[in-house]
């Protein structure tokens, strides 16, 4: 199954790590000027500083998990394509497992297994959705099938019958 407007393998890498990246900032920056907003003191002023410094605190890191997230991702998934010689879904839903029992390494084995059954569920969970969406989306542009309807019913244009069967008038006068 080819998808579109992919980079092929290694640098799939690099621009999946950078889409992360940025969609780390926005996401955090949108996330982080409503944290800092609501807990910053009373006065806009203050609630607007509150949250501006919220933003240029928090939403850089949060963007660089979002990048080591999605490079040690795609890392894992175009591993499992060179190896495994096919893309399908079940290479996004082992990388999305692996990668989430990877970066919960550092606290414990139960973390590591709960990180990794979660990242998969969710994996799993958005490759659903997607080829659901896919199938939708395809049914909407498929042809009709052709009407089954009886060929006597609508006459026989060869031999100019009318509907009823019988010969038509305007052919005998």
């Amino acid at each position: 199954m080819e998808e579109y407007a992919r980079e092929p393998c290694p640098f799939r890498i690099v621009d999946d790590c950078g889409g992360a990246f940025a969609m780390g900032c926005i996401g955090g920056g949108v996330f982080q000027a409503i944290k800092g907003f609501r807990n910053a003191p009373s006065g806009m002023n203050r609630r607007l500083l509150g949250s501006l410094t919220a933003i240029k605190t928090r939403s850089p890191v949060i963007a660089g998990n979002f990048a080591v997230w999605g490079g040690m991702f795609s890392t894992i998934d175009c591993t499992l394509v060179h190896f495994r010689k096919k893309e399908d879904p079940w290479n996004s839903i082992i990388s999305g497992a692996a990668t989430g029992g990877i970066l919960a390494a550092r606290n414990g084995v139960p973390a590591m297994a709960g990180s990794a059954i979660i990242g998969g569920v969710l994996l799993a969970l958005i490759e659903g959705v997607g080829i659901l969406f896919t199938r939708i989306s395809a049914d909407q542009f498929r042809n009709p099938s052709p009407p089954t309807e009886d060929p006597a019913a609508l006459g026989d244009p060869v031999n100019n019958f009318s509907f009823g069967g019988t010969p038509n008038q305007k052919q005998y006068q």
